[in-house]
């Protein structure tokens, strides 16, 4: 008999080889008909998978992060069914569930896949589902693999089988259709109800640009056709506040192919809304302690070995720069922490000036492929928003909950009212991944969790996400239409500091290890602004928005007025500015709209001669006439 722990704290006994689904089973008819995949001592299972050893277990449906991923896993396999059935000979890559379905990568060969196809693959799909085919795993030798894959001629799965050892190579099987893969899948096919292919994209091997580009197909099931409804009008209305679109039309910021790939430009109006975001931040961590500082936008190349940026990441960043001096070569910065540990270096420390806070909207860059480069989200070159806070161990606590209090109130302040938080620890099964000692990583790690525990801040904890050199509390933030983002970071390290000597004089009058807690409210302007635009579809809270108003006068005529009435607004410091177009009224009051700016407010005849504005709000149409001095106290009121 095995021991079968619940996640409250309940223990049953069943048989060695019970599966999952025994268990489910073994609770209610009605768990096991919604339970999709179990976690089984940390490790995300198939239901019909024997258990062996004693074992916790959880179990996982469709509300569950990793119940969609196993169902959208399993669509994928689906999909690639489907593809086979349609275009024999058809090649498959790799094909991953992601946050929002899945895709598969083939090689279509001489006939490239089309949008007209796309409705054919789906009938397809939901006629196989409907076979309710169980996916069956099986374990097979690497010469059996191998074996398989040369008889029918997919060089890309046999490329795969190098990389893996005798003993770890599993197939899944559905129906008619054989993959390598290690799982884990839903029971079998009946669940999916509801597909839809979504687009078609180009992607190379293994993501190297020297390989063959293959057919990314992307696509998305459900378990009910009215969630892929739902989920396509979500598409749409993501559609419409797309930050690229808005961006665009809101003359926020731009990119060039003549300045490169992933490197935004901030046009006016961008840069205003930016510098209000910089400048709330600013003030703030002034009244909080922070010192800001400045460093330069390269650094040596010794600088990021000494940090082990070079080591991680040298490979993937914009390659070194070098200088007529021989063995001189300098990097653009992919990282402020190693400028701020050495300005922290720079002279001698006493335990009384910590915590030591040095704050920094650092620009830094970063080498991303171009098939993953998207708007203001993932870009080359990006701003952030960084600090870093060096203390004792006696204060990382508290500097921790500082910092907690500070990127809630951040985004509150934007309308970011639901979060979770992220607790990334390292990945125990590949800890050379991390730089740093067991005892500091077990020290850093749990700081975090009593820190997050303490405020009774909601979490999730993912292993693997950790940096190189520390745990970290990412914010998962959710967007108007329930879309999670990764915002704010906080990361707790023992590392860097030990790399570059950093040291402090104690109360003791010897030598301390200070510790370093990494900070991002933000993240980073480019990506925060993205978020922000997609949030709000670009009617940025008032204090924030580029243009408070915008003055409308009828005629010509009235164009003096308006300006009259402009400069009485911004001695109130408000925003705004005069369309002086000489188009009718009807276009300007349209086209100001279509800009999200707050107010409009018209002036003609009527309102010169009152001193007074015809108010119209944002969606919410007239508002009455107002004295100037009486709309500038309204708006006053609503910052």
């Amino acid at each position: 008999m095995i021991n079968i722990t619940f996640p409250d704290g309940n223990v049953r006994q069943y048989a060695v080889g019970t599966t999952a689904m025994d268990v489910a089973k073994s609770i209610s008819e009605g768990l096991a008909r919604v339970v999709l995949s179990a976690g089984v001592n940390g490790e995300v299972r198939d239901l019909m998978r024997p258990i062996n050893e004693d074992a916790r277990i959880v179990f996982y449906k469709w509300d569950d992060k990793e119940g969609k991923s196993t169902f959208w896993h399993s669509s994928a396999h689906l999909l690639a069914e489907a593809l086979e059935a349609l275009y024999p000979g058809i090649k498959l890559g790799i094909g991953p569930p992601i946050e929002n379905g899945f895709y598969y990568d083939v090689d279509t060969g001489d006939k490239p896949l089309t949008a007209a196809d796309l409705p054919k693959i789906e009938q397809k799909m939901l006629e196989l589902a409907r076979n309710k085919s169980e996916y069956k795993r099986r374990e097979v030798s690497k010469a059996d693999a191998v074996k398989y894959f040369t008889e029918k001629g997919d060089e890309y799965k046999l490329e795969l089988i190098e990389g893996l050892e005798d003993g770890q190579i599993t197939f899944y099987e559905q129906g008619n259709f054989v993959d390598l893969c290690k799982g884990p899948h839903i029971p079998n096919t009946e669940p999916i109800k509801a597909v839809k292919i979504l687009n078609l994209a180009g992607a190379y091997w293994r993501g190297d640009e020297k390989r063959k580009q293959l057919t990314r197909v992307y696509g998305i099931t459900f378990p009910k056709q009215k969630e892929l409804e739902e989920y396509l009008h979500l598409l749409e209305e993501a559609k419409k506040r797309d930050h690229r679109k808005l961006g665009a039309e809101l003359e926020l910021f731009m990119f060039s192919e003549k300045v490169g790939q992933g490197l935004p430009m901030w046009l006016p109006k961008g840069t205003a809304l930016r510098q209000r975001l910089e400048d709330f931040l600013k003030k703030e961590q002034i009244k909080r302690g922070y010192q800001p500082v400045i460093t330069p936008h390269i650094g040596s190349k010794k600088l990021y070995v000494t940090s082990g940026h070079w080591e991680k990441y040298g490979k993937d960043s914009f390659q070194p720069i070098r200088t007529p001096d021989e063995d001189e070569e300098f990097m653009l910065k992919p990282m402020n922490c190693p400028h701020h540990c050495e300005i922290f270096g720079y002279r001698p420390r006493s335990y009384r000036e910590l915590p030591i806070r040095i704050a920094e909207f650092g620009t830094v860059y970063r080498y991303e492929m171009s098939g993953e480069l998207h708007g203001l989200t993932r870009v080359r070159g990006f701003t952030q928003d960084d600090a870093h806070l060096f203390c004792t161990e006696d204060q990382i606590k508290d500097e921790f909950l500082g910092v907690l209090d500070l990127t809630r109130y951040v985004l509150a302040k934007m309308g970011f009212d639901k979060f979770t938080a992220q607790i990334s620890l390292r990945d125990p099964e590949n800890k050379a991944k991390y730089i740093g000692s067991e005892e500091n990583w077990r020290k850093a790690e749990q700081a975090i969790i009593d820190a997050a525990a303490e405020v009774g801040l909601p979490t999730i904890t993912a292993y693997g996400e950790a940096a190189f050199y520390g745990p970290k509390l990412d914010f998962m933030v959710k967007d108007a239409l329930g879309r999670s983002w990764q915002l704010g970071t906080i990361q707790v390290d023992y590392n860097l500091p030990e790399r570059f000597d950093l040291t402090y004089v104690g109360a003791d009058n010897m030598p301390h290890r200070p510790v370093m807690i990494h900070r991002a409210p933000f993240g980073s302007m480019e990506r925060f602004t993205a978020v922000l635009i997609e949030h709000c579809a670009g009617k940025f809270p008032l204090w924030l928005t580029p243009e408070q108003f915008a003055i409308l006068p009828v005629s010509d005529k009235f164009i003096e007025y308006a300006m009259q009435v402009k400069q009485q607004l911004e001695a109130d410091d408000l925003r705004g500015v005069v369309d002086d177009r000489n188009e009718t009224i009807g276009r300007k009051i349209r086209d100001n709209e279509l800009k999200r700016i707050p107010f409009l407010l018209i002036v003609g005849e009527k309102e010169q001669d009152s001193g007074t504005v015809a108010v119209r709000k944002q969606g919410e149409g007239d508002q009455g006439v107002l004295s100037i001095a009486a709309f500038a106290e309204m708006v006053k009121e609503m910052l």
